[in-house]
């Protein structure tokens, strides 16, 4: 480590305690789960507002403030499963699936005493936050590469 990236560092740090201090003060307000993923983790949330460079987001989601939001996230979703509250608009989905999958899925979201559809959704924002790693770690290596991504 040089002299030249200690301000770098730096900068990152301060930023990510800044945002988890954002994701902290939204969390005291006991918002809906969508609202305090839309607002911090979102597409247009403070983190990717934040850290806007892939490889500056992915280091962001290897910190330990990520993690504690993403602890807040399902403090939230959990917190909120046993309780009616207003939602943001829903949109629904028909999935088609053959039926030993559907009981399947049935048959984990009794183990785990959530409904199908949120074992559904928790199972698809998994998949997309795994994605989303995936496709910024081959950006990095593209970059690495210098191959142009166009």
């Amino acid at each position: 480590m040089t002299a030249s990236t200690l301000p770098v560092i730096h900068a990152f740090d301060t930023q990510a305690r800044t945002v988890l201090q954002v994701a902290e003060r939204l969390y005291g307000m006991d918002p809906e789960w969508v609202v305090f993923f839309r607002e911090v983790l979102g597409i247009d949330g403070v983190v990717r507002r934040t850290f806007r460079d892939p490889e500056e987001l992915a280091r962001f989601e290897c910190s330990p403030q990520y993690a504690r939001i993403r602890e807040m996230l399902d403090t939230l979703r959990t917190r909120q499963q046993s309780r009616p509250i207003e939602r943001e608009s829903q949109r629904v989905v028909t999935v088609r699936m053959p039926r030993s999958l559907h009981e399947t899925l049935k048959n984990e979201a009794g183990l785990l005493q959530v409904s199908v559809n949120t074992l559904c959704i928790s199972k698809l924002m998994k998949l997309l936050d795994e994605r989303e790693r995936q496709d910024l770690a081959a950006e990095r290596v593209r970059g690495a590469a210098g191959i142009d991504q166009d």
